[in-house]
């Protein structure tokens, strides 16, 4: 199965360490964070891999250029951000018509993608892609899901005050060929896949949640706070 990693964010709330390094190569224990994405993809059987570049580019490529999955690896730069949505419906045709993952690279999980990958293809079959979910410490820092007893989604809530309850999207989606067909046309003007193409699918996403860590490393403390686990 492929995947698009989403990895061109500036990771504003990092400085200064992201003044001089994009987010996506900030070392966790001594390893860059988008290694640690290919080396846990890959030993899921995840890959060719698609990764978006704008800030800082030249760091991502020589990254690229120096790993051991290489040869698994497309760079597409954007002279602008296209966002989550506009980056997918570039870059549609990488999946050639079969199910794909979407993934923001940016945070930081030791979640089993085998077993998320298998929830997948045993989803419920009125849904088009599966949502992992992770237990938020700050939901409302977070898009906060509700599940029926058959774990589909029925609510979604995008960083609300007093949002009702802890089960948070873990922004990594394993979408159908099927959605990824709409994604090209019937949302082609959505931009956000969050805050625009999850509220269109209500009913029609599968969860899988995760007690693994996954962690926004978006924040000094949060950082900090992976250094260690």
């Amino acid at each position: 199965m492929k995947a698009l990693l989403l990895a061109a964010g500036f990771g504003t709330r990092l400085r200064p360490l992201t003044d001089t390094i994009p987010k996506c190569l900030v070392p966790i224990n001594g390893k860059p964070l988008l290694q640690i994405w290919l080396e846990r993809l890959s030993a899921a059987n995840v890959g060719p891999f698609l990764i978006n570049t704008h800030y800082l580019p030249d760091q991502v490529h020589a990254f690229a250029e120096t790993s051991r999955f290489k040869d698994q690896i497309k760079l597409v730069h954007e002279d602008y951000l296209l966002g989550t949505a506009g980056t997918l419906q570039e870059n549609i045709e990488f999946f050639e018509h079969q199910d794909g993952l979407l993934i923001h690279a940016d945070n930081y999980c030791l979640a089993d993608f085998n077993q998320f990958i298998a929830a997948h293809r045993t989803r419920p079959k009125t849904c088009l892609m599966t949502m992992m979910t992770f237990t938020a410490e700050c939901p409302e820092h977070c898009g906060i899901v509700e599940v029926n007893e058959a774990g589909i989604l029925t609510e979604f809530h995008e960083k609300i005050k007093d949002p009702p309850g802890n089960k948070a999207n873990g922004a990594i989606y394993a979408l159908s060929a099927e959605l990824l067909e709409l994604i090209g046309t019937d949302y082609a003007q959505m931009s956000d896949f969050s805050a625009e193409i999850i509220p269109q699918l209500l009913s029609r996403i599968y969860i899988f949640h995760t007690e693994d860590i996954l962690i926004d490393i978006g924040t000094p403390e949060q950082y900090k706070k992976v250094q260690y686990l």
